[in-house]
């Protein structure tokens, strides 16, 4: 896949699909025909939040392999709108200055734009929050298996980077599993956000090695690591816990191993790779996103562990309680890494 040799502008997505724009999602209300999976109380949850996770080997929202089967997305705007403020707020600016220095003296970058790899977009989040805080001219390949959410990506990108440059953009329905460097041609960065913990090991390998062959770094966000803290602490958060992190690594995909596992294949090519915490911190103000997480995190445990469901059932009713008064917080701990590849050319 290479860049198209014109571009349009993030604010006048074509209403009609070129042969690399699937922006024909039909404009509805987000979310509008989902379907809601149960929770432990009976309870909707919206689909992305749980109980019910992908199948082995496929996110929600980013076809992993391709099994020649249409299946309706699991990730609903929903969710993922009600998560982007709590995921804007969690990410490492700490990561973001190494990263400027990279693309700064990248290969023929003088005088020249960025583009942009965002790999299991969703609705977008991620370039709304990194475009505005890179100087430059920007084109984003938005990658998604949804055209639904490509939709929503397409047409809520920003429209100037950090110093006023033109961001563009463009959609692409894909295999992330296919990812290779040919299709990373021409690409400065690889972005994604919540995608490696839906990953077998294979995958993460092939990831990296995509970006390492490309020679671009990668800017990988919001992995679980398998760690919650509540206040107050209960008896049964350990074992909920355990139970999640279980359901997590279903079918060998790594859950909260795979930040560890991104780093190691990251640096076996070469790279060298920063890891930062990125924590969810959820108070009363969070509450609506509280409630969708909680019921989900327990509905995955006992999804896994059918023998926790009395005691769970008992457990989630206290948690909700106390995050209806406004008592209860919650840090949800996630990893965000950067992997600064060897450029191509053999470079610094």
């Amino acid at each position: 896949m290479t860049r198209p040799t014109t571009t349009q502008p993030a604010a006048a997505i074509p209403a009609q699909p070129g042969p690399r724009d699937v922006t024909d999602a039909a404009p509805a209300t987000p979310g509008g025909d989902m379907e809601a999976t149960g929770s432990t109380d009976g309870a909707s949850v919206i689909p992305g939040a749980g109980p019910a996770g992908p199948r082995p080997g496929e996110r929600a929202t980013v076809r992993l392999r391709d099994t020649g089967e249409e299946e309706p997305p699991r990730y609903a705007p929903e969710w993922l709108q009600l998560r982007e403020p709590a995921d804007a707020a969690a990410r490492s600016y700490d990561l973001l200055d190494p990263l400027r220095i990279r693309l700064a003296n990248l290969p023929g970058r003088a005088g020249g734009g960025l583009v942009v790899h965002d790999i299991g977009c969703g609705t977008g989040s991620m370039g709304r929050w990194l475009a505005p805080r890179l100087d430059g001219t920007q084109h984003w390949v938005l990658h998604d298996r949804d055209p639904y959410l490509l939709h929503f990506a397409a047409v809520a990108s920003p429209r100037s980077a950090a110093d006023g440059s033109h961001v563009t953009v463009e959609t692409r329905r894909g295999d992330v599993a296919r990812l290779t460097p040919d299709a990373l041609a021409g690409a400065s960065l690889v972005t994604a956000s919540a995608l490696l913990d839906v990953l077998t090991r294979e995958e993460v390998g092939a990831l990296a090695a995509a970006c390492a062959g490309a020679g671009c770094p990668a800017l990988l966000t919001l992995s679980v690591a398998g760690r919650v803290e509540l206040t107050e602490p209960h008896p049964l958060d350990a074992e909920i816990t355990e139970a999640f992190n279980a359901h997590q690594r279903r079918g060998g995909l790594l859950g909260p191993d795979a930040v560890t596992a991104a780093a190691e294949a990251f640096t076996e090519l070469g790279a060298t790779v920063r890891l930062n915490p990125s924590p969810w911190r959820l108070g009363p103000r969070e509450a609506a996103l509280t409630e969708q997480w909680l019921r989900g995190w327990v509905g995955a445990a006992v999804e896994e562990r059918p023998e926790l469901a009395e005691r769970a059932g008992a457990y989630l009713a206290q948690r909700l309680e106390a995050c209806a008064a406004g008592k209860l917080r919650v840090v949800v701990h996630h990893t965000d890494l950067l992997a600064l590849c060897r450029p191509a050319d053999g470079g610094a």
